[in-house]
């Protein structure tokens, strides 16, 4: 019996073929060349640019979009990737809305800025697909490092090590390089495989060796690493999942939301990935949104996104916010979860209306549901690392944790968002930093 949206429970083909292809393709289309020029032209090229300031990356933007205007994407593309080696990427994922373009001068004076993302990535597709890797790797110092996550972070360390002339050793747990550009985000951001095919770019560099299935506390501890190596960098991201702590948590068709999307970004047919007829996600950050939109492209029928602060309080930009609106996800704010209902299987959940204070107000309410998706938040869930700050590890402005010769970025580490583009940022400052260690 095949399915619809109006089938009942956790099932697969809800859609017809066509339907998914159109659902999760691109996003945000590349430009073509004449599009990318009309963009680049409306830039005022700014002395003191507020979008450079507002880039974890400090790219210089008004330097790369000038050698896009005057045709020079090649260029352009070695000014963005010096800074950032996963500009590509970024140039997809990152939240342009809350950070560059939210600051350009054309935003402020107009309402609309200049397509700053979207001419990065115009830049860097242009090189990738020349074939062309414009760095050259140092002659060999002969020292060593290890690389503990091959996410946005590690990557970067490895990739700014390589050039210094280390030699660079990737441990992960999962069968591909790439964290959570390959695992974590919407596959309606990155189609084609492209986070592979940048990790492939990226290691034209040389003297990086990637090691996968590889996990600390399994198969390397960080004492054995700091051995038998000059230098540790850990970006290990956060692995561990916070729980709902209500009633009912462990019933079937209850699920981590990352987990969700990892399943989807690595599916050859969406086809073939199960969704449920009515779907609450919980949480307000962009993997609860990721989730409920996709949830939604895969065909559920319903699909409420349920937050315990206010919609201000959301972690998801507002235009994250207004994509999955715009699909047909309902979002309930003020609202905490109280109870997972069914006999065996979810098939309602409770809340309870919370004020500004996530105090309680006594008045509750359910929603059907036959598949709830948890996006509260991940931790470390870890004990063997260096000492914390809260629950990350500490760091200095360069990434030094409280272990000698260890240093720390991305998602695990305490130096800033939880962001592909910051992580990028700490993995390159680290990496100039061991080197300058390494140097001495």
């Amino acid at each position: 019996m095949s399915s619809n949206t109006l089938t009942p429970g956790i099932a697969a083909g809800r859609l017809a073929h066509d339907d998914y292809a159109q659902n999760f393709a691109d996003l945000h289309p590349a430009l073509t060349e004449h599009e990318a020029l009309v963009a680049a032209d409306r830039c005022y090229f700014c002395h003191d640019a507020p979008c450079m300031t507002a880039c974890p990356t400090s790219i210089d933007i008004p330097l790369f979009i000038r050698q896009i205007a005057t045709g020079t994407p090649n260029e352009a593309a070695k000014t963005i990737l010096s800074q950032n080696i996963l500009g590509g990427m970024c140039a997809r994922v990152c939240p342009t809305e809350t950070l560059c373009e939210e600051v350009c001068v054309r935003e402020t004076a107009e309402g609309e800025p200049v397509q700053i993302g979207r001419l990065q990535r115009y830049a860097t597709d242009t090189l990738m697909e020349a074939g062309q890797h414009p760095f050259d790797r140092a002659a060999p110092t002969g020292k060593r490092v290890a690389v503990v996550g091959a996410g946005p972070a590690g990557l970067s360390c490895a990739h700014r090590l390589a050039m210094h002339g280390h030699d660079v050793e990737i441990f992960d747990p999962r069968p591909k390089a790439g964290g959570l550009n390959e695992f974590g985000i919407a596959t309606y951001k990155s189609v084609d495989g492209f986070a592979g095919k940048e990790v492939d770019w990226l290691m034209q560099i040389g003297g990086i060796t990637v090691n996968t299935g590889k996990a600390l506390g399994v198969a390397l501890s960080l004492e054995a690493l700091t051995n038998d190596y000059d230098a540790v960098f850990l970006a290990i991201g956060l692995a561990g999942v916070n729980a709902l702590n209500v009633d009912g948590e462990d019933k079937d068709g209850v699920v981590d939301a990352v987990e969700f999307i990892a399943d989807l970004r690595q599916a050859s047919d969406m086809g073939a990935v199960p969704i449920g007829r009515d779907v609450v996600v919980i949480g307000g950050g962009m993997t609860a949104i990721d989730a409920a939109v996709q949830a939604k492209l895969l065909g559920a029928l319903n699909v409420t996104l349920v937050y315990r602060r206010g919609k201000d309080r959301m972690n998801a930009s507002e235009f994250e916010q207004d994509l999955a609106t715009s699909k047909g996800v309902r979002i309930i704010t003020n609202a905490s979860p109280k109870a997972v209902i069914g006999n065996g299987a979810v098939r309602e959940i409770e809340f309870e209306y919370t004020d500004d204070e996530l105090a309680p107000t006594g008045e509750t309410f359910r929603l059907a549901a036959d598949q709830v998706f948890k996006a509260i938040g991940q931790t470390l869930g870890r004990s063997d690392l260096p000492d914390l700050d809260g629950r990350k590890i500490a760091v200095t402005e360069t990434g030094r944790t409280s272990m000698t010769g260890v240093w720390a970025g991305g998602d695990c580490a305490s130096g800033g968002d939880d962001l592909t583009v910051t992580a990028v940022a700490e993995g390159r400052d680290a990496a100039e930093d061991i080197h300058a260690a390494l140097s001495a």
